[in-house]
């Protein structure tokens, strides 16, 4: 294992022809076979203890949930098992080359998503536990979730590897097709609607087509007016979010009126401070929206039991909504292993990680600092609840679908990557050649028996009553 990182001013000072001899001289101390390696140790730390670690910084009457949606199926689990994926890759090889991270790089955390110009992107969309480190591990993490997904699905280990083949293969393609362009050209890549269907329409089947046109619309219909309509009503001449517990909890039925007030007001001055880490036009924006009602929402899988508030404003008038979202941002669980962020805000790391990976971002993003009503201070990143969304369902997919969809996250992933890591170097160590494809198809599978390992783990200790486990 090497760690030779160069960090970006050397990067500039050195040819594009160094800096591929540097990528390719990285193939003597770590050959790209290696990185099918996956073989944890007698030290290897007890995946639930790290699990647990997690949640008793959480919300304790939410931990039961966390732990019943991660005990429904190893796919399920890997989805909120990014602290220990991150333990584990950091015994893997690297090459010593950084880019960007998401962190948490599983097939579900890409979708379609709005730009501010109302088109329809592909991107990933998941930040929490972005940081700089080894561009391997966000590749490793998207083709264990994808030979996890095939699993669940009952795809042969032939169908599963094939999937896996054509996703590695798409992020090294792209990587050395972004090695060969400017940086500016690097910048402006976006890979929006058309572009999709040209690069990855003629894989699609007739019923892949329909499947594609079906989600692109339900996208574009779930939009601000849509969760409005869907998650308030008016109640007493007052619009208001509509309870759905746990999964939505007005603040009423989470504490006494004395303190409910006092929560209330901090969440308040949370979105109005938060405005001052917008670019100042779209501050002007936020200030003609007046802050109504808010609620607690419980989100995804390992984001269960964070802090996690949905905010409505009204505008113009009672039908010109906005619906923002104020979610904790902790360190990221890949801090141990790389180095905690350079930044003194937590949310502002993720703020910045995802204005850097993604090509175009939420115009409310930003980040603030507060107080809760403890006295503890805690960090948060804010963004449109939701602003278009076509979320995949893996288990509906095919082969041959999972199979586009991945080659389609693995080179979003790789333009990602290329804006912020040496993108020469690392296609240089990647090569024409197929070696690291192949080489992940064996540790996704290696993997995937890890995960259902530490998953069956988790179903045990909630069989015998060790952990609390709730369904929602």
């Amino acid at each position: 294992m090497t760690d030779n990182h160069v960090d970006r001013r050397e990067t500039r000072r050195r040819t594009p022809q160094e800096r591929a001899a540097l990528g390719r001289a990285a193939r003597a101390d770590v050959p790209r076979s290696s990185h099918a390696e996956f073989a944890p140790g007698p030290k290897r730390p007890d995946p639930l203890e790290i699990i647990e670690k997690q949640s008793a910084m959480r919300l304790p009457e939410l931990v039961p949930v966390r732990y019943g949606r991660m005990s429904e199926s190893p796919f399920r689990f890997y989805r909120g098992a990014a602290a220990i994926m991150a333990s584990d890759l950091a015994e893997t090889p690297r090459t010593g080359f950084r880019t960007q991270l998401c962190g948490d790089a599983h097939m579900l955390n890409f979708r379609l998503l709005a730009s501010p110009e109302r088109r329809l992107m592909f991107d990933i969309n998941d930040f929490d536990e972005t940081l700089p480190g080894p561009w391997e591990w966000d590749v490793k993490r998207l083709a264990a979730s994808l030979a996890i997904a095939g699993r669940l699905n009952g795809f042969s280990t032939k169908e599963r590897a094939a999937i896996v083949r054509a996703t590695v293969r798409s992020y090294r393609e792209s990587i050395r097709a972004f090695a060969g362009i400017g940086n500016l050209g690097v910048w402006y890549a976006q890979f929006d609607e058309k572009w999709v269907l040209d690069r990855f329409g003629p894989e699609l089947s007739e019923r892949g087509h329909e499947r594609w046109t079906r989600a692109a619309a339900k996208a574009r219909s779930h939009d601000t007016l849509q969760v409005f309509d869907k998650l308030t009503r008016v109640v007493d001449g007052r619009r208001r979010i509509v309870p759905d517990p746990p999964l939505i909890t007005r603040l009423e039925d989470l504490l006494p009126d004395d303190r409910r007030g006092q929560l209330e007001q901090q969440i308040s001055e949370l979105i109005e401070r938060y405005g001052r880490t917008l670019q100042t036009d779209r501050r002007y924006l936020l200030e003609q929206y007046q802050v109504v009602d808010m609620a607690r929402k419980v989100v995804g899988v390992g984001s269960v039991g964070t802090r996690c508030w949905i905010v409505l404003l009204l505008g113009r008038d009672g039908e010109d909504p906005l619906f923002l979202q104020a979610k904790e941002a902790d360190q990221s669980v890949l801090a141990p292993y790389v180095g905690d962020t350079e930044y003194p805000n937590q949310g502002q790391r993720v703020v910045a990680g995802q204005r850097l990976m993604q090509a175009t971002s939420d115009i409310f993003l930003g980040w603030e600092r507060v107080e809760g009503i403890d006295g503890r201070q805690r960090d948060f990143y804010v963004r449109q609840l939701r602003d278009w969304k076509g979320v995949a369902v893996a288990e509906d997919m095919v082969p041959r679908g999972m199979r586009t969809f991945g080659a389609l996250c693995g080179a979003t992933l790789a333009r990602a990557h290329a804006r912020s890591g040496d993108r020469i170097a690392i296609a240089a160590y990647l090569g024409g050649g197929d070696s690291f494809d192949r080489a992940l198809v064996t540790f996704a599978e290696l993997y995937a028996d890890q995960n259902e390992q530490d998953h069956q783990a988790l179903v045990d200790a909630i069989d015998v009553g060790k952990l609390p486990a709730e369904a929602a």
